[in-house]
């Protein structure tokens, strides 16, 4: 089965917004439920874990993959300035290909009209 890079980048875009960072509201909800949780009952663990998210900025997935971390980096196609693009994300690829992470380019798949 081959598919083209549009289908590609929508599976791509699909699972990655599973692991979309919590909002401010989400975590405020969460952390008042584990204080709850835990005013309640103190010697009970809270059930409630940090969840699983994107980890995002240049020196932080720099430091993830440095660290064998990170399993996959996305680096976008429309940075900008584009000395940023050429100089720092190119490092980033040859980086993440020495300590053997995989990293791909990802277009943007929505057009604008004009």
């Amino acid at each position: 089965m081959i598919l083209t890079l549009m289908q590609l980048a929508t599976s791509m875009f699909r699972v990655l917004s599973k692991y979309k960072p919590e909002s401010k509201d989400e975590k405020k909800a969460r952390l008042k439920a584990v204080a709850e949780a835990k005013a309640a009952d103190a010697s009970a663990q809270p059930a409630s874990k940090k969840p699983v998210v994107l980890k995002y900025g240049l020196n932080h997935i720099t430091a993830l993959v440095e660290q064998n971390k990170a399993k996959l980096v996305v680096i976008a196609h429309d940075v900008d300035p584009i000395e940023v693009c050429c100089s720092v994300l190119l490092s980033l690829m040859l980086l993440s290909l020495l300590c053997g992470c995989p990293h791909c380019a990802a277009r943007r798949i929505f057009h604008s009209p004009l």
